[in-house]
């Protein structure tokens, strides 16, 4: 009887499995047509303050309360894109462990589980926003919200370097790359259940790539190459069979980059 449950079980984990896939496919490909092609939503000015003269105003310094509600959306679709990718084996993992102990559709809960780990990436973004505000203010960062300040570039430089060594990074990078035991652990019943973990989870994804997602300020927020070249990153380490040693290397390439960047 058990073999024929199991082998009951096989189709329904294959199609969740493609169901689940296809539709993380399709968000994360929206993600990303959003980001590369339709988010270049320009500050006035390129993206600073205005200089004395230019303007008074909300309208003149370029952020209004819909302007800010417009980065906020712009940052938070940009780590959709960025940091689900290198999510989606959790996910589908999260998925088949509920359609095992559940024997129920995995859809519903799938979805909250992913709203969850979001939810962590839109706090993110609004402090994101408040910083890019912050720093357009001081005329730290310009056209395509790119630093504009050596002192900030070399910083943010050294500062994720130097995170790429912390005894944290290593916890919140080994549990993303093997976290079946933790959702085992941290299972709950319904969609709150779901909701927990997938904060959860996502706070971990959090503090491994934090540093990672702050150097979108040296590089341009709207620098598409930039944006790939970060995402592809996090998705070596992730998932990349020599992920931690590629981000080890990562981080001496950042110290030393920094480094150069603040030297006189």
């Amino acid at each position: 009887m058990a073999e024929a449950a199991a082998d009951r079980l096989v189709p329904l984990l294959r199609r969740d499995r493609l169901i689940c896939g296809a539709l993380l496919a399709a968000v994360c490909a929206l993600a990303w047509v959003y980001t590369l092609a339709g988010a270049r939503i320009a500050l006035p000015f390129g993206g600073v303050a205005p200089a004395p003269g230019e303007g008074t105003g909300s309208a003149a310094m370029g952020w209004s309360l819909s302007h800010a509600a417009l980065m906020l959306a712009m940052w938070w679709v940009m780590m959709v894109a960025m940091m689900l990718p290198s999510a989606a084996p959790v996910i589908l993992l999260a998925a088949a462990l509920n359609r095992r102990t559940t024997g129920r559709a995995p859809f519903s809960a799938t979805a909250v589980f992913v709203a969850g780990y979001q939810l962590t990436w839109l706090g993110f973004s609004l402090v994101a926003v408040v910083a890019q505000a912050a720093l357009s203010e001081v005329r730290w960062i310009g056209s395509g919200m790119a630093s504009a300040s050596g002192v900030l570039s070399g910083g943010l430089l050294l500062a994720a370097g130097a995170w790429q060594f912390t005894p944290a990074k290593r916890a919140c990078l080994r549990h993303c790359r093997s976290p079946v035991d933790w959702l085992i652990r941290h299972r709950g019943r319904g969609w709150r259940g779901a909701l927990a973990i997938g904060v959860g989870h996502g706070g971990y994804c959090l503090g491994c790539c934090w540093a990672l997602m702050a150097l979108l300020f040296v590089g341009g927020v709207m620098n598409p190459l930039w944006i790939a070249g970060l995402a592809l990153l996090v998705l070596v380490e992730k998932l990349a069979p020599r992920g931690p040693a590629v981000g080890r290397i990562t981080g001496l390439i950042l110290l030393m980059s920094g480094g150069v960047v603040l030297l006189p």
